[in-house]
C-alpha cells in the first residue's frame, strides 16, 4: 500500500499540499457520496467508540507515569486552557451573533453562539498536540477536564446566553461514559506500561496512524450525520459561504489569541502548543447531544450547522499548523517523556509556538 500512496505524497509536497488534508477532503467527499445510515451509522459508532478507547490506552501506555503526574499538577495550564474554552470563546460568540445577526437567519447565528459554548474536543486535540510535539500529559489532563466541566458549563452558559428551548440537563451517564471511555484506558494503558513501554516505543509509525485514523473517523462520521439529517440543504449557497467565513474568523482570532497568550503568560513551547491545541478546538461529539436536549427539535438542524462547518475547519486548519510545528520543533527526546517545568520557572519565549 505504501509504495501506492508514496507517489501521490511526494506529487501533493512538490505543489505544497499536505497530503493528510487531501486524505481529510477525500473522506468528506466520500461521505457526502456514500453516507453511513441506518445500521453501518450504528456500527460505524461503535468502531469510533472502540477506537478513542484504544487511542487513550496507548496514550497511558506512552506516557511516563511521573510526565502524567507533572501534567495534573499543572494548574497554571488548565486554568489557561479553560478560560480560553468558557470565557474567551463566548465573547467571540457574542460578537460573531451580534455581526451575523443582519446576514444570517437567527437559527444560524445563535448555531455561531451556542458552538463557542463548547468543551473542547479531546482525541484530536491531543492527537494534533502530540504530532506538534507538544505536551501530551498535559492535553490528556486539560482536554478531560474541558469535557468533564463542560457538561455543567455549557447548558449553564446556554441558559444564560441563549435561552435554550429545552430545560438543560447534566445527565450523570454523560459522566460515566467519559470516564469508561477516557480515563479508565488511559489508566491502564499507565498501568500496563511494565509489558507494553518497550512496543509502544518500536511502533511509533503505527501510533500515527492510529492518531490520524482516529481523526478521519470522527470526520467521515460528522459529515455522514450531517448529509442523513438533511442539514446541508436547509441553507443556500451564499449563506452557507458566508456562515464559513464568520466560523474561519472566530478560529483564527481564537488561534492567535491562545497562541498569544500561552506566550505573554510564560509558558514552555510544549505547553504552549497545547494551549492553541486544546484552547481552540470545540467538540462536535458533545456538542450534537447537548443541542438536542437544550432547543426545540425543529431547530437543532439548523443550531449544529455552524458547529459542524467550525469542526471541520478546526480539523483541517489544526492539521496544517501541528505538522509545520513538527517540522520547526528543536531535535529532542520524545515530547511525551519529559515532564512539565513547573510555570513559575519557565523561561521567555520566543515569537511563535514552532
Amino acid at each position: 500500500m505504501k509504495h501506492l500512496t508514496a507517489p501521490l505524497s511526494r506529487t501533493a509536497a512538490r505543489f505544497g499540499i499536505d497530503p493528510y488534508i487531501l486524505a481529510l477532503l477525500a473522506t468528506v467527499g466520500l461521505a457526502l457520496l456514500l453516507p453511513a445510515r441506518g445500521a453501518v451509522a450504528g456500527g460505524l459508532g461503535h468502531v469510533m467508540t472502540a477506537a478513542i478507547a484504544v487511542l487513550f490506552f496507548l496514550y497511558g501506555a506512552r506516557l511516563s507515569t511521573r510526565a502524567a503526574l507533572d501534567g495534573a499538577r499543572h494548574w497554571r495550564l488548565h486554568l489557561t486552557i479553560l478560560l480560553a474554552t468558557f470565557a474567551l470563546f463566548p465573547l467571540l460568540g457574542l460578537a460573531a451573533e451580534a455581526l451575523a445577526g443582519p446576514v444570517l437567519s437567527p437559527e444560524l447565528a445563535k448555531g455561531l453562539l451556542f458552538l463557542c459554548l463548547l468543551p473542547s474536543t479531546v482525541q484530536s486535540s491531543i492527537a494534533f498536540t502530540s504530532l506538534a510535539g507538544g505536551s501530551v500529559a498535559g492535553a490528556v489532563c486539560a482536554a478531560s477536564f474541558s469535557s468533564l466541566f463542560g457538561i455543567l458549563l455549557t447548558p449553564l452558559l446556554a441558559s444564560l446566553l441563549l435561552g435554550g428551548g429545552g430545560a438543560a440537563r447534566v445527565d450523570a451517564g454523560s459522566v460515566l461514559t467519559l470516564v469508561l471511555q477516557l480515563l479508565v484506558p488511559f489508566l491502564l494503558g499507565q498501568l500496563s506500561r511494565r509489558w507494553t513501554a518497550g512496543w509502544i516505543a518500536t511502533h511509533k509509525p503505527a501510533l500515527t496512524l492510529v492518531d490520524r485514523g482516529s481523526i478521519l473517523l470522527v470526520v467521515y462520521t460528522a459529515f455522514s450525520e450531517g448529509v442523513v439529517a438533511g442539514v446541508w440543504h436547509t441553507v443556500s449557497a451564499l449563506q452557507l459561504l458566508i456562515l464559513a467565513g464568520f466560523c474561519v474568523l472566530i478560529l483564527a482570532a481564537a488561534l492567535t489569541l491562545t497562541q498569544q497568550a500561552g506566550r505573554r503568560l510564560g509558558f514552555v513551547r510544549a505547553d504552549r502548543v497545547a494551549i492553541v491545541f486544546c484552547g481552540s478546538k470545540k467538540s462536535l461529539a458533545a456538542g450534537l447531544p447537548m443541542a438536542a436536549v437544550l432547543f426545540a427539535a425543529k431547530d437543532v438542524a439548523l443550531m449544529v450547522l455552524p458547529l459542524m462547518l467550525f469542526h471541520q475547519i478546526q480539523l483541517m486548519t489544526c492539521t496544517v499548523l501541528a505538522r509545520r510545528w513538527a517540522a520547526e520543533a528543536p531535535a529532542a527526546s520524545d515530547p511525551t517523556e519529559r515532564a512539565t517545568p513547573p510555570a513559575p520557572s519557565a523561561p521567555r519565549l520566543p515569537h511563535r509556538v514552532g
